[in-house]
């Protein structure tokens, strides 16, 4: 704010008193230099130049409106004077009034248009107004007017930023940098420009250079841990954010942030602490509960996660992310048609949201709807050319409609997805999907995802042996003694241990697609079968028969995603099967649920720890009249074996077992019992029981 004056006519006494208030008021002795200005207007109401800097006293001292009105005065007097409107404008700025204040400064230009301080000013309040071009604009006049001018080249770096033109930003805060080198919001404002672009190591060390300049400079601590977290450097992360939280203890970003941190290294709990730390400073931050039901999905709390986004959602009613995420949460909750119907809000708030599309397409396959399923995943690819979970997740309803040509191609997406990532071998050995002959070559055929899935794929070996390859197989340990045996391998090798030497690789569940296995030509079962010795091992453990005798399989393993639908309580699968009949347990580990029942329940035998593996398992099963047993591993190894199985699936089936069938292309031997309402075991488990009685019956 410029201070100039002019020299009237005025009287000799007013010219003296108006020269000491100049005087105090550059002192800073305000108090007095406002008292000699209104003395001087007290006698002279039309003094133009104490009107003016009585303006900028009071501007000066945060009374902007006392300002403007006593600078009006004065430009009413001399319209023309371009200091009085640039001075109006300062205070019009300090006022949020940011049109008007340029409009001032637009007069003081048109009069006097070298005022740098007027250009400088006008870009700022362009930049409020969010008119970043022209702000942008104002500071280069700015500049050329002054090229030592730091801030406006850290200013104009900022405008350039908001108008996404990082470089030519980055360009603006090293020439700030270059005129004062100790400039710490130009390191940091750099720094986030740098981190738009990912250059987030070259950001770091920029905010690092803000911190040693100004280490009290929370915000660069705040930016930095941002970029530490996009780097996957979370506990590095961590630590900033806890810096910039002892500067600024009321920081609920920085608390966010720390629990979006905090949650990607799987510390959930304390993450909810953080997010309701942020929650706690500004109750309304939408982001913090948001981030918040996400992390209370992680630990299987859905219903209090639901709650979390319902009140992301009552602070901002058009945030899609939550409607999206709260539907993910709802079908956790198997309420598939709540689910969809919040997809449908969040895509309706954001139709080119291509994660809802997705998640969408997921509830409607599991409402058995595949058909849309499959147009609401295609929306998402659309939206998203190249999106790994849409893709996947449109296998999965290929291959349940039995849609094997296609689901396979798409089944291969499965390695761009997160959770299969850190699956992936990166053997040096190329990958062999059915293009080079196998003719006099060894591939190694490894195992990658669950005990289930490598017994139902391992069948494919003998295939590719036929195809002149000598085959190398690695599994799980619990499968390797099981698998020895396994038609067409040559070598069995328990995950961990060393590998022989081989020429390609190729993973189980890519076979079907390597061999182009349609559902005509699924390799029959059985596939396996269980050792002698063991096999008589186990006739010595077991009573002799004196009735049918049945294996049961309630539960599966916990860490399994959809195993809260698979699993059936004990004593619900017990009460509805028929009396006369020896129960053996065919599970190793029994939930503490279960225990209960399981000690008092005489009709079943359970041996737990001394099945060591699913060799032992195999020959206890071959001991079986009949298997009754929900979707887990055991089940896939009573089809392989050629077992008799009646297998018990929600009606959130997995795709293997197709859609709307009682009989399986990959096992035979079974009879698949479908639920009829979605959680509901009781109708289910009531038809596998008549059948079980009647099957026993006739033999």
């Amino acid at each position: 704010m410029s201070d100039n004056f002019r020299q009237g006519r005025d009287s000799a006494s007013t010219r003296t008193l108006f020269h000491e208030a100049v005087s105090l008021h550059r002192q800073g002795r305000i108090s007095q230099a406002r008292e000699a200005y209104e003395a001087i207007l007290g006698t002279e109401p039309a003094n133009i130049d104490a009107l003016h800097l009585l303006g900028v006293l009071f501007s000066q001292a945060n009374d902007h409106l006392r300002a403007v009105a006593l600078i009006d005065k004065a430009i009413a007097l001399h319209p023309d004077n371009a200091i009085f409107h640039s001075n109006r404008g300062v205070a019009l700025l300090a006022l949020k009034r940011f049109g008007e204040a340029v409009a001032s400064y637009d007069r003081a230009i048109a009069i006097q248009p070298d005022i740098g301080e007027a250009h400088y000013n006008r870009a700022i309040a362009l930049d409020a107004l969010g008119r970043f071009e022209e702000a942008a604009a104002g500071f280069d006049r700015a500049i050329a007017l002054r090229s030592d001018n730091a801030e406006a080249c850290q200013k104009r770096g900022v405008a350039l930023q908001k108008c996404r033109r990082f470089e030519e930003a980055i360009a603006s805060y090293d020439r700030a940098i270059d005129i004062r080198p100790d400039h710490a919001e130009a390191f940091c404002n750099r720094g986030i420009a740098l981190a738009a672009l990912g250059r987030f190591d070259e950001a770091i060390a920029s905010y690092d250079r803000a911190v040693a300049i100004r280490p009290g400079f929370s915000t660069a601590s705040y930016n930095r841990g941002i970029s530490l977290a996009a780097l996957t450097r979370f506990e590095e992360a961590i630590a900033s954010y806890d810096r910039a939280i002892s500067l600024v203890r009321n920081d609920a970003e920085a608390f966010c942030n720390r629990g979006i941190a905090l949650a990607a290294l799987g510390r959930l709990n304390e993450a909810i602490s953080s997010y309701d730390r942020a929650i706690d400073i500004r109750p309304d931050y939408a982001e913090a509960w948001s981030n918040r039901g996400a992390a209370l999905m992680k630990l299987g709390r859905s219903e209090e996660a639901i709650a979390s986004y319902e009140h992301a959602i009552t602070i901002r009613p058009g945030y899609a992310e939550a409607f999206s995420n709260r539907g993910l949460a709802l079908m956790e909750l198997n309420r598939l048609d709540d689910a969809l119907s919040s997809f449908d809000r969040a895509i309706s708030l954001r139709p080119d949201y291509a994660e809802a599309w997705s998640n969408r397409g997921i509830a409607l396959s599991d409402l058995a709807r595949p058909d849309s399923a499959l147009s609401s995943f295609d929306r998402a690819i659309d939206l998203r050319p190249g999106y790994a979970e849409a893709l996947w997740n449109k296998s999965l309803t290929l291959l349940s409609k039995g849609n094997f040509e296609k689901g396979w191609e798409l089944f291969e997406w499965r390695w761009k997805k997160e959770e299969f990532t850190s699956r992936k071998r990166n053997f040096h050995e190329p990958l062999w999907l059915g293009r080079e002959s196998l003719k006099g070559r060894t591939i190694l055929l490894h195992g990658e995802q669950g005990l289930g899935d490598t017994i139902q794929f391992c069948r494919f070996a003998k295939l590719v042996s036929g195809l002149g390859a000598r085959v190398v197989l690695e599994v799980q340990p619990p499968l390797a003694g099981l698998l020895t045996q396994l038609e067409g391998v040559a070598e069995v090798v328990a995950n961990g241990e060393p590998l022989p030497s081989f020429d390609l690789h190729c993973p189980l569940m890519s076979l079907p697609l390597a061999l182009k296995t349609g559902m005509g030509t699924i390799p029959p079962a059985p596939y396996l079968k269980a050792d002698a010795a063991r096999i008589t091992g186990w006739e010595q453990r077991l009573v002799p028969r004196m009735k049918p005798r049945v294996g049961v399989v309630w539960s599966g393993n916990p860490a399994q995603k959809n195993e809260h639908n698979r699993r059936v309580p004990l004593e619900m699968m017990l009460r509805h099967l028929p009396e006369g009949v020896d129960y053996v347990s065919l599970q190793k580990e029994v939930r503490d649920d279960d225990l209960a029942t399981l000690r008092s329940q005489e009709r079943i035998v359970h041996f737990g720890p001394e099945l060591k593996d699913f060799a032992d398992t195999a020959a206890l099963c071959s001991q079986m009249d009949m298997v009754v047993s929900v979707d887990t591993g055991v089940a896939h190894l009573c089809g392989a074996l050629g077992m008799p199985a009646l297998l018990l699936l929600s009606r959130r089936a997995d795709w293997r077992w197709l859609l709307d069938r009682s009989d399986s292309p990959w096992y035979p031997s079974m009879t698949l019992y479908r639920q009829q309402t979605l959680g509901d075991w009781t109708e289910t488990l009531a038809r596998a029981g008549a059948n079980l009685a009647s099957r026993l019956h006739d033999s």
